[in-house]
C-alpha cells in the first residue's frame, strides 16, 4: 500500500470514529427577551416577553406548552394536596411530608397566594388560544411551527409573588424580601420523547436551552442578584463594577437590572434592600456571593467566597471545566436550589455551598430530566459534592475519617441501607414525584444516585470511573444526556459491558449480599467457598491476610462484565475466573497454607453496597 493512500485510510478512519463517537440527538432552541416591572408594595410583576422558538426536530407541532409554576402555590392545587396526602403517611411516626410545604398552601389568602396570568399570547403577530390547566398553559397553535423552523412568541403576563413555601416566593424565614425562582411563563421542553409537561407538584425541572435577556425594574433600594451577567454594571455599582464600589445613588423610583444568561435553561434572580455583596475572580469565572448582612455570620459568608475560590481548579479537574462566566450564592429560598450560573441558599453551609455548585455541572451543563431521572443530577451532585468536600478540608488540615467506609461516601451508604430496613424501597426509575413516600425520593435521588458512581468505581477502578466523568462532561456538555447515554459513555470508556448494573440499580430493588461460605484445603491447595444470597450479582474483591502481615487481594470478575478491572493499588493481586451470575458460590483457591490464613474480607474498601457486612469478614485464629 502506498504511504498516501494509508495516511488517507488512517484519516478518514479516525474521522468516523470521531463522527460516531458524537451525540447526535436535536434539541430545541429557545431566545428569551423579558421586561419585568415588579410593585414591592403589592408584590405584583407585569412582564413583556419576546420567546423566539426554533423547532430543531423532525416534527410538525401543532400545539405549544407553558409551566406556570406559581399556580401551584394555590389552595387546592396539585402541590397542596399531595403535600397533605403524603403527610398521612407515617414513617417512624413523622408525618412523611415536606416539612417546608405540609398544609401551609391550604391556607395561604388571596392575598399570599402565587399566580401566572397570560393576558395576551401572539405567535408571529396572530393571537392564539390558549386554556390554563393548573401549573400547565396549552396553546392550540393556529398554525403547525413546522420541522426546522423559527417562531415568534410574544407574551404579556401578570404574577402575584406568592408567600415563601417552596424554593419561590417572598418574605423567606431569613427575611430575604424576593426569591424569584419559577416566576415567568417558561416553554415546556419538547424532545425525542415528545412534550413534557409535569405539573408542578413537588420536584424539579427540565427546560430548553437558550439565551436570556432580562430587565428587571424594581425599587431604587433593592440589590439583586441571578442568573447570567449584569450587562449594565457601571450603572449599578455595588461590586458588580469593580469589588468595593457602593450602589449608585439615582433620581427616579426604580433602578433597572438587565442580565444576560447564554446557554441556559432557566433564569433566576433575588432582590433585598440590606443585600451584601462580596466579589471574588477564580480561573476567569466571577464568584459573587450576595447575602443578607448578620454580624454572626458575616465571616462565614466570607468563607463560602474563600471556599470557592480553593476548591474551584479542583472541580473542574475532576469533572470537566466551568463553562459559564459567573457563578452568583445568593441568600434565599428555603433550603438549597441550584438554577443556571446560581444557587438560592438559606445559610452559608460549606456542605449545601458545594452541592449546589456541582449542579452546575449536573443539570446546569449536563441538562438531565430530573423529573425522570432525579438521581443524574441529585445523585451525581452529591457525589461530586463529597469529593469536593474532602478535597476542602484536606487542603484546610482536615483529613477524611479512614474508618467511615466507603472513603467520603459512607453516608450515603447509611440511608439507602436504611430505606431497605424501612421496606420501602422502589426502583430509581420511578418519576420523581411519584413516589409512594418523599424519604424514598431523596434516598434514591440523592444517596443511592451517589452510591451509582462510588460502586461503580468499584466494577471499574476509580481511575476509570474519573475518566468516564470527564469523558461524559466532554460528550454531553449542553445537551440533555438520558441513563442510556451515561452508561454507553462508561462502556466505552472502561471496556466493560455494564447493561446489567443499569438494570439491577436502576430498574429493581434487588439487594447485595454476599458471604464467606466456608474454607478447606486439599493437599497443597487452600481453599474458600463464597456465597451469593442477596438477588443482585457483583465483582468480587476478597482480601486474605496471612500470620506474617502479607496480604493478597483476589479478584474475581462477574460473567456479563465480559472483562475486568485493573489493579488500584501495589497490593499483590490475583485474577480469577469470571463468576458466572447463575452460580450462587464460587471457590477461590490459594497457596498459602490454610493455617497460615488469619483474615478473609470481601470488599475491604466497602464500595459494593452489601447488606450484611458481618457476613463478609471472617476472622481465624490457629
Amino acid at each position: 500500500m502506498n504511504k498516501k493512500l494509508s495516511l488517507f485510510l488512517i484519516f478518514n478512519f479516525a474521522f468516523l470514529i470521531f463522527v460516531f463517537a458524537q451525540p447526535e440527538r436535536w434539541q430545541q432552541k429557545v431566545k428569551y427577551t423579558m421586561i419585568v416591572d415588579v410593585d414591592a408594595q403589592t408584590n405584583l410583576i407585569n412582564g413583556i416577553q419576546k420567546l423566539e422558538y426554533t423547532n430543531n426536530s423532525p416534527d410538525k407541532l401543532t400545539k405549544v406548552y407553558f409551566h406556570l409554576y406559581w399556580n401551584a402555590f394555590q389552595p387546592g392545587s396539585e402541590m397542596d394536596v399531595r403535600s397533605q396526602e403524603l403527610g398521612k403517611t407515617l414513617v417512624n411516626g413523622r408525618p412523611d411530608w415536606d416539612s417546608r410545604v405540609k398544609d401551609r398552601i391550604s391556607k395561604l389568602t388571596p392575598s399570599e397566594i402565587g399566580y401566572e396570568k397570560i393576558k395576551s399570547l401572539k405567535m408571529n403577530g396572530v393571537e392564539q388560544p390558549m386554556i390554563v390547566r393548573g401549573t400547565i398553559l396549552e396553546v392550540d397553535l393556529t398554525k403547525a411551527i413546522l420541522p426546522k423552523s423559527k417562531v415568534n412568541f410574544d407574551l404579556v403576563f401578570e404574577a402575584q409573588v406568592p408567600v415563601q413555601i417552596r424554593r419561590s416566593g417572598r418574605d423567606n424565614a431569613e427575611g430575604v424580601r424576593y426569591s424569584m425562582s419559577q416566576w415567568y411563563p417558561k416553554l415546556c421542553e419538547y424532545d425525542y420523547e415528545g412534550w413534557h409537561t409535569p405539573q408542578y407538584v413537588a420536584r424539579e425541572f427540565y427546560g430548553v436551552w437558550g439565551d436570556y435577556d432580562v430587565t428587571i425594574k424594581i425599587d431604587k433600594s433593592y440589590k439583586l442578584g441571578g442568573t447570567g451577567v449584569l450587562v449594565n454594571a457601571n450603572e449599578i455599582g455595588w461590586g458588580y463594577d469593580r469589588p468595593g464600589t457602593p450602589l449608585k445613588n439615582i433620581s427616579t423610583p426604580k433602578r433597572t437590572w438587565h442580565f444576560i444568561g447564554n446557554n441556559v435553561h432557566d433564569f433566576v434572580w433575588a432582590a433585598d434592600p440590606d443585600y451584601e455583596h462580596i466579589v471574588k475572580h477564580a480561573d476567569g469565572v466571577t464568584i459573587n456571593v450576595i447575602y443578607k448582612k448578620a454580624d454572626s455570620l458575616e465571616k462565614s459568608w466570607q468563607t463560602v467566597a474563600d471556599a470557592a475560590v480553593t476548591v474551584l481548579p479542583y472541580m473542574e479537574k475532576r469533572f470537566g471545566k466551568y463553562a459559564l462566566p459567573q457563578y452568583s450564592f445568593i441568600q434565599g429560598g428555603d433550603g438549597g436550589m441550584e438554577y443556571p450560573m446560581a444557587t438560592l441558599i438559606k445559610g452559608p453551609g460549606l456542605g449545601t455551598v458545594f452541592h449546589e455548585w456541582m449542579h452546575s455541572w449536573y443539570q446546569m451543563m449536563l441538562g438531565s430530566n430530573e423529573n425522570e431521572h432525579p438521581w443524574m443530577d441529585e445523585g451525581f451532585a452529591s457525589y461530586a459534592a463529597a469529593e469536593v468536600n474532602a478535597y476542602y478540608n484536606k487542603a484546610n488540615g482536615k483529613e477524611s475519617d479512614l474508618n467511615a467506609l466507603p472513603l467520603n461516601h459512607s453516608g450515603a451508604y447509611r440511608g439507602y441501607f436504611y430505606l431497605q430496613k424501612l421496606n420501602l424501597a422502589e426502583p430509581m426509575t420511578t418519576n420523581s414525584d411519584h413516589y409512594n413516600t418523599n424519604i424514598a425520593y431523596e434516598i434514591n435521588a440523592y444517596s443511592k444516585g451517589e452510591m451509582l458512581l462510588e460502586q461503580l468505581g468499584y466494577i471499574v477502578s476509580d481511575s476509570v470511573r474519573d475518566k468516564i466523568l470527564l469523558e461524559y462532561y466532554k460528550l454531553w456538555k449542553f445537551k440533555h444526556p438520558n441513563p442510556n447515554d451515561f452508561f454507553k459513555v462508561a462502556q466505552d470508556v472502561s471496556g466493560i459491558q455494564l447493561g446489567w448494573y443499569k438494570e439491577y440499580w436502576l430498574n429493581t430493588i434487588k439487594t447485595i449480599d454476599y458471604t464467606i461460605d466456608s474454607l478447606w484445603q486439599e493437599g497443597d491447595v487452600s481453599k474458600i467457598r463464597l456465597r451469593r444470597i442477596g438477588e443482585m450479582p457483583m465483582p468480587i474483591d476478597l482480601e486474605l491476610t496471612f500470620k506474617d502481615s502479607t496480604k493478597e487481594l483476589h479478584y474475581i470478575p462477574m460473567d456479563m462484565m465480559l472483562g475486568g478491572k485493573p489493579a488500584e493499588s501495589n497490593e499483590t493481586r490475583f485474577v480469577h475466573e469470571a463468576w458466572n451470575w447463575t452460580n450462587p458460590t464460587y471457590v477461590v483457591e490459594f497457596k498459602h497454607p490454610l493455617n497460615q490464613l488469619v483474615r478473609a474480607v470481601i470488599d475491604p474498601t466497602k464500595r459494593m453496597a452489601d447488606m450484611n457486612e458481618t457476613n463478609n469478614v471472617l476472622k481465624l485464629s490457629w
